[in-house]
């Protein structure tokens, strides 16, 4: 598992039914890694993972491990309500052929430090597997600090890398000097893509990679190499569309964005429901403006 560049946080492909559609989402696994993405994370929170049962998340893995044969490593996501059926989710997706873990806390339950450790504690130690923590304190109202993030390096060694979403790009400098080279830094938040690899992240975990691979491939690509000019030309253009990742509606933004540009389907499981009113309008501005302006990549 290499927790380096631009490893898309996929959507699920949904038929009108709401049953997961396999075949359009293995083509939709192919088609990033044939943008130069790095890996595949299935059931994420982008992709609706509280509305999957724990045999559509293992059926995902399957299929994008098959997807992506020897091309790129395949990471589950491991949010549960309990400690004992992450646990199990993590052990199936070994089983599945995942070759990583994104280790999430709890959906609901957000309590201190002394019991999320012990929480996401049992997820690393599940298994033998890479595992990415994820640190959204905005969404899941836990916070796992530097510190926190160290004391867990030091106690699980399989523990290899932090998704970090906290919004606050000092994050990502804290855990560089609590944590030297130890683990691998991404940006989780996709208008923060830029500032975060200036700040030292090795990889994105991307949404609107989903709908554009080649140009999030691109503007990673020129941040790393410190491409200046090249790296904020390229932001500027995407930022409208990038801050659509920072919303409650995220998933149905992302996804419309998608349906427009032929890359997926729009299709969502309530609760959620299609965009509407006012909020269709404003995504549909943005992307009518954003693909008059689309940079030629060459």
């Amino acid at each position: 598992m290499n927790w380096t560049g631009v490893i898309p946080a996929l959507t699920t492909n949904f038929r009108s039914d709401g049953s997961i559609d396999h075949p359009a989402f293995a083509r939709h696994c192919r088609a990033m890694l044939d943008a130069g993405c790095t890996g595949l994370v299935c059931a994420g929170s982008l992709g609706e993972a509280a509305t999957l049962s724990t045999e559509e998340k293992i059926a995902l893995v399957r299929t994008a491990v098959r997807a992506a044969g020897r091309r790129a490593p395949v990471v589950l996501g491991v949010a549960s309500l309990s400690t004992e059926e992450a646990v199990a989710l993590a052990r199936a997706g070994a089983r599945a052929g995942a070759q990583g873990l994104m280790v999430l806390p709890p959906y609901v339950y957000s309590t201190d430090w002394r019991e999320m450790k012990a929480h996401v504690g049992a997820v690393i130690s599940a298994t033998r597997l890479s595992c990415m923590l994820y640190n959204n304190p905005v969404a899941y109202r836990t916070d796992f600090l530097p510190a926190q993030v160290a004391e867990l390096a030091a106690e699980h060694p399989n523990l290899a890398a932090v998704k970090e979403s906290s919004g606050d790009v000092r994050r990502i400098i804290a855990l560089r000097a609590a944590l030297g080279e130890r683990l691998s830094l991404l940006v989780g938040m996709d208008d923060a893509v830029v500032e975060g690899v200036r700040m030292g992240a090795r990889g994105w975990i991307a949404g609107l990679v989903n709908a554009f691979p080649r140009e999030s491939v691109a503007l990673f690509e020129a941040a790393v190499k410190g491409e200046v000019a090249r790296a904020d030309a390229l932001y500027q253009w995407f930022l409208p569309l990038l801050r659509m990742d920072c919303v409650p509606k995220f998933v149905q933004l992302i996804k419309w964005v998608q349906a427009e540009t032929g890359t997926g389907g729009a299709t969502v499981r309530p609760p959620r429901l299609p965009l509407a009113g006012a909020e269709l309008a404003a995504a549909r501005g943005t992307l009518r403006k954003a693909l008059r302006d689309r940079p030629r990549l060459g």
